[in-house]
């Protein structure tokens, strides 16, 4: 074999050319997974993954049912729904996109009688980027949180506590 022969050298360039080329389809092929649209709700660190969910925040022995939750999303759209427990009328809460560029954000709670007592939204790109304050007054009880994030790029949280 003569390291000089002019066939063996081309075959040397086409054997590093194959190589690049198939590197770089093996690394576009891996960070697709970075590209695909999602969107996820988590409540005190669980991931809410179906609309109801099967969990309630805080029994009815519980008074200490508050939420703690985030939201992230590559351009994905979702919408939970979960329970909670409200010994009291009203909740505080609390809204914070902290890193997005389009899409919207949407918390609606109803009461244990199915009253809506917040509609709330944040759009993203634009000001205000949270919102905070008290449900108008409901009826204690299971209340239903419903959380939609629609084309949602970025992350955010979220907070309910029994109220006054």
């Amino acid at each position: 074999m003569n390291l000089f022969n002019p066939g063996f050298l081309h075959l040397g360039r086409f054997t590093k050319l194959f190589t690049i080329v198939f590197a770089m389809v093996a690394f576009s092929s891996c960070s697709k997974e970075d590209d695909d649209t999602f969107a996820r709700v988590t409540v005190n660190g669980t991931e809410v993954q179906s609309s109801p969910s099967d969990f309630t925040v805080g029994d009815r022995s519980d008074f200490n049912g508050d939420i703690d939750a985030s939201f992230t999303g590559n351009g994905g759209t979702a919408s939970r729904i979960f329970s909670w427990n409200n010994n009291l009328t009203t909740a505080d809460y609390n809204a914070d996109i902290t890193a997005t560029s389009e899409g919207s954000f949407q918390m609606i709670v109803k009461d244990s009688e199915g009253i809506e007592v917040l509609n709330r939204s944040i759009q993203g790109g634009s000001e205000p980027d949270s919102f905070s304050g008290v449900t108008s007054a409901g009826v204690s009880g299971i209340w239903t949180v419903t959380i939609t994030v629609t084309n949602f790029t970025g992350d955010g949280s979220f907070s309910l506590s029994e109220g006054n």
